[in-house]
Formats: C-alpha cells, sequence, structure tokens
C-alpha cells in the first residue's frame, strides 16, 4: 500500500510540475481548473485499480492466468461475479479474438452481473460481458460497453504478446 501512495504522490507531483510550465499559457486564457482536472485524470488514472485498503486486498483471491508458457497473476475483485468466477477454477478457455484488443469466451452457464460503464479499460482486465462472456483485455482504451468487473492482472506487460493474434488456450487457476 505504501508503494501505491509513493507513486500516486509522485505521479502528481509530476503533473503540478509539469503545469507549472503551462502558467504563460494559463495566463493566456487557460484556466486553472483546466489544469486541475488534468491532476484530477491522472490521480484516477493512478488509482483505477488501488481503489481498496490493503486490508481488503489482502483478503482478494488471486488467479493464475496461464498462455503458453507465460504465467500472469490476477487479483479477483471482492464481489458476488468474481466468487463464482473462483468457484469454476480451475478452467482452460479457448477464448476468441475480438478487435485487437481482447480475448473472449461465453461460458455455458451465466454468472451474477453487477454491470457497470467503466469509460477505459486497462490492459490486464478481466471482466464480464452479460452475464456469460469472459474477456480478457490485452491493450487499454475507452469504452462504451458496460461490463462486471471481475478482476485485475498485478503486471500485464507482455500479456498481448502471450496471448497473440487469433484464438488462444487460456488457463485460470487459483493460486493458493
Amino acid at each position: 500500500m505504501n508503494k501505491i501512495i509513493s507513486l500516486v504522490f509522485s505521479a502528481v507531483s509530476a503533473v503540478i510540475l509539469a503545469s507549472c510550465g503551462n502558467l504563460q499559457e494559463a495566463a493566456e486564457g487557460e484556466t486553472v481548473s483546466k489544469l486541475s482536472s488534468q491532476v484530477a485524470d491522472t490521480f484516477s488514472e493512478i488509482t483505477e485499480h488501488s481503489s481498496y485498503s490493503s486490508q481488503e486486498e489482502s483478503s482478494m483471491e488471486k488467479v493464475k492466468i496461464t498462455v503458453g508458457d507465460k504465467s500472469f497473476t490476477a487479483v479477483l475483485y471482492d464481489n458476488e461475479t468474481a466468487d463464482a468466477f473462483a468457484e469454476m477454477l480451475p478452467m482452460t478457455l479457448d477464448m476468441s479474438e475480438l478487435n485487437g484488443n481482447e480475448k473472449y469466451f461465453y461460458l455455458s452457464d451465466n454468472l451474477p452481473t453487477a454491470s457497470e460503464r467503466p469509460d477505459k479499460i486497462n490492459t490486464g482486465d478481466i471482466m464480464l460481458y452479460g452475464s456469460g462472456c469472459i474477456v480478457l483485455f490485452y491493450d487499454t482504451f475507452n469504452t462504451s460497453y458496460s461490463y462486471t468487473r471481475i478482476g485485475y492482472t498485478e503486471d500485464a506487460s507482455g500479456l498481448a504478446n502471450a496471448l497473440g493474434k487469433g484464438g488462444v488456450s487460456v488457463k485460470f487457476e487459483k493460486i493458493s
């Protein structure tokens, strides 16, 4: 948690310092509120995955995602959908490609939903589309679609390369 706080502080400081260079522009018409909005947006991006306290995070279940010979660790959110997903593990899914940014698989059973429009998808996000489609995202982008959050990959570097183009077999299993 201290690492997250330090990272947030550093990022906010960097944005504020970078914004100082824009003070001349502010004097020429750019308002300070716009600069404050930039700081708020940066802070929001940094804290996207760190909205839980350290106590809650320590109780969150972790999952190993294996693609070929590469493994990634994911954290499941503390919600009914993630719990139902975890109960299905271990499982290997033959995931299909969509839009050059996600792999998906339609389950035979539906999971509980709490859909929301996240506005932004991050690389490594694991979400439920509708009530039965597991989606693993390997790119960051804005979206207008609604999803139910299941979890996120702690370090998604290399995920896109591991998933490759086209369909791929992805194994999800609990870490004990």
